[in-house]
C-alpha cells in the first residue's frame, strides 16, 4: 500500500514554515492520541503516520530530500521506512505532553534555578519622573549558611538517589510511550539526603528578610519592571537563584494625571480672567511657569506647552503637558457683589448676540426645534 503524502497528512502546503508545521502535527497529535482514543485502531494509525510524517518534515535535510524525490528519496538515503520515523520525536513528544505528564526535558531545567519574585514598588509621580534609588526589604528563601545550601549537616554527604541513579528524572510508561519526569524520591536533586542540616532541616534554603538598594530610572510609568539579575529565591545547592522584578505602581498625584509621557491639569480661572485675558503662574515638573490666557477665551480650554511632560526613559523625547482652564463660579457672595452682577448681566442683555454668540445661537435652535413640532 503507497504512502499518503507527508504535506497532506498534515495538512499543509509545501511552502509552510517551521513553527506551523509544528502546529500542525501538535494538533494532530493531540487529537489522535492513543491515550485519548482507547481501542481505536484508526487513531493509532492517525498519530504514526502524522509522527513519521513530521520526522521527515520537522529536519532540514530530510525535508529537502523528500520534496526532491518523495518517499523513494528518504527510504534510499536513510532507510527511514516506518521505524527510522521516531528519529527527533522525543523532543517535540515532551513539548506537547510534558504538561500531561508532568515530565519532559524541561523539568529537568525548571529544578536548576530558583523562582522568580516580584516586587511592587510605589513611586510618587516626581519619583517615576526624575528617577530615584529606593531601599527595599524582600522576603524569600535563600542558601542556609550551616550547609551552605547542601541540606546536608556539616561534614555530611547526601548520597545518590537510588531511584533515578542521580539523574533527578525516572522514565514513566504511558500506554505504549515512554515519558521522563522528575524523580518524586530526590525532587529532582540527584541525591537524597541521609544526615540532614538542622538549620534547614534537609531543605538547603531558610527563609530571610534582605534588604536591596534598586535604582529607577527616570521616566517610567506605571507597570513597569526593572529586573535584579540573581535576586529572587535559591533552590539550594547547584542551582542558580531566580531574578527579582521590581514592579512600579504609580501613586496618585494632588495636581497632575499622567497619561504615558504626557500629564494633564485642570486649572481653575475667574471668568473675569477669561474674559480680558492675562496671565496665570501654573506648576511643571521642572518648575513654575506662566501661561498666557487671551482675552475672551472660553472655559474649558486646553493650553499645551511642550517639553513640559515626561521624558521617555528609552527614547529621551519628551512629552507635553496640557491644562485645561476651567471657570470658576464666585461662591459666598455679598449683597453688592450680587448687585454688580446683576447689572453686568443687564448691560450684556443690551449688546444682545454681539456679547454671547454661542447662548444666542443655542436659543436659535431651540425654536427651531419646537416650530418643528407645531403641526
Amino acid at each position: 500500500m503507497s504512502k499518503r503524502d507527508y504535506y497532506e497528512v498534515l495538512g499543509v502546503s509545501r511552502d509552510v514554515s517551521d513553527q506551523d508545521l509544528k502546529k500542525a502535527y501538535r494538533r494532530l497529535a493531540m487529537k489522535h492520541h492513543p491515550d485519548r482514543n482507547q481501542n481505536s485502531a484508526e487513531s493509532e494509525a492517525k498519530f504514526k503516520e502524522a509522527k513519521e510524517a513530521y520526522a521527515v518534515l520537522g529536519d532540514a535535510q530530510k525535508r529537502a530530500a523528500y520534496d526532491q524525490f518523495g518517499h523513494a528519496g528518504i527510504d534510499s538515503a536513510s532507510g527511514m521506512g516506518g521505524a527510522a520515523a521516531a528519529s527527533g520525536f522525543g523532543d517535540i513528544f515532551g513539548d506537547i505532553f510534558g504538561d500531561i505528564f508532568g515530565g519532559g526535558a524541561a523539568a529537568g531545567r525548571r529544578r536548576n534555578r530558583g523562582s522568580d519574585l516580584r516586587y511592587r514598588l510605589n513611586l510618587t509621580l516626581e519619583e517615576a519622573v526624575m528617577g530615584v534609588e529606593k531601599q527595599i526589604r524582600v522576603p524569600k528563601r535563600v542558601n542556609c549558611a550551616t550547609c551552605d545550601g547542601s541540606g546536608s549537616r556539616p561534614g555530611a554527604q547526601a548520597k545518590t538517589c537510588d531511584t533515578c541513579h542521580g539523574q533527578g528524572q525516572v522514565r514513566m510508561q504511558q500506554g505504549f510511550f515512554s515519558t521522563q519526569q522528575t524523580c518524586p524520591h530526590c525532587q529532582g536533586r540527584g541525591k537524597v539526603i541521609s544526615d540532614p542540616c538542622a538549620t534547614c532541616r534537609g531543605q538547603g534554603v531558610v527563609k530571610q528578610e534582605k534588604t536591596l538598594s534598586v535604582k529607577i530610572p527616570a521616566g517610567v510609568d506605571d507597570g513597569d519592571q526593572v529586573r535584579l539579575s540573581g535576586e529572587g529565591e535559591s533552590a539550594g545547592q547547584g542551582a542558580s537563584p531566580g531574578d527579582l522584578y521590581v514592579q512600579v505602581r504609580m501613586k496618585k498625584h494632588a495636581i497632575f494625571e499622567r497619561d504615558g509621557d504626557n500629564l494633564y491639569c485642570e486649572v481653575p480661572v475667574s471668568y473675569v480672567k477669561l474674559a480680558l485675558g492675562g496671565e496665570l503662574e501654573i506648576p511643571t515638573l521642572s518648575g513654575r511657569t506662566k501661561l498666557k490666557i487671551p482675552a475672551e477665551s472660553q472655559s474649558e480650554r486646553v493650553f499645551r506647552l511642550r517639553g513640559k511632560g515626561v521624558r521617555n526613559v528609552r527614547s529621551g523625547n519628551q512629552g507635553y503637558l496640557d491644562c485645561k482652564v476651567v471657570a470658576e463660579t464666585p461662591v459666598n457672595l455679598t449683597k453688592e457683589q450680587k448687585k454688580l452682577l446683576q447689572d453686568f448681566e443687564k448691560s450684556l442683555a443690551v449688546g444682545g448676540d454681539r456679547h454671547s454668540p454661542r447662548s444666542s445661537s443655542w436659543t436659535g435652535k431651540i425654536k427651531s426645534f419646537f416650530d418643528a413640532l407645531v403641526p
